[in-house]
């Protein structure tokens, strides 16, 4: 069991940065690949970025590549996502979640655990 809580999350203007975190509980995180999901109203829960267990593969997004950054603290049981030059269409609720699979994974359906969510406001 897995038990996961994200921060960070607030109001920001266009162009501006937000660092979220994701803290994990529970034995074996280290061995999870981890992603974040994000759901604006009335639209789907869509992919945003994941990495592996070791840290060592990463996949992001079309719509943030070259904008945000994921990346793991496994000393720290924690994972983080590092959001720059945000677009008021980044504006949703990101949820971090844990794979069992280990290795960088792009659906819901391939993650195990959820957090409950941070909610990302950006104005334009």
């Amino acid at each position: 069991q897995v038990q996961l809580v994200e921060s960070g999350g607030g109001l920001v203007q266009a162009g501006g940065s937000l660092r979220l975190s994701c803290s994990a509980s529970g034995r074996a995180f280290s061995y999870y690949a981890m992603g974040w999901f994000r759901q604006a109203p009335g639209k789907e829960r869509e992919f945003v970025a994941t990495i592996s267990w070791s840290g060592g593969s990463t996949n992001y997004a079309d719509y943030v590549k070259g904008r945000f950054t994921t990346s793991r603290d496994t000393a720290k049981n924690t994972i983080y996502l590092k959001m720059n030059s945000l677009k008021p269409e980044d504006t949703a609720t990101y949820y971090c979640a844990a794979s069992r699979k280990g290795v960088v994974a792009t659906t819901p359906s391939e993650y195990n655990y959820w957090g409950q969510g941070t909610q990302v406001t950006v104005s334009s």
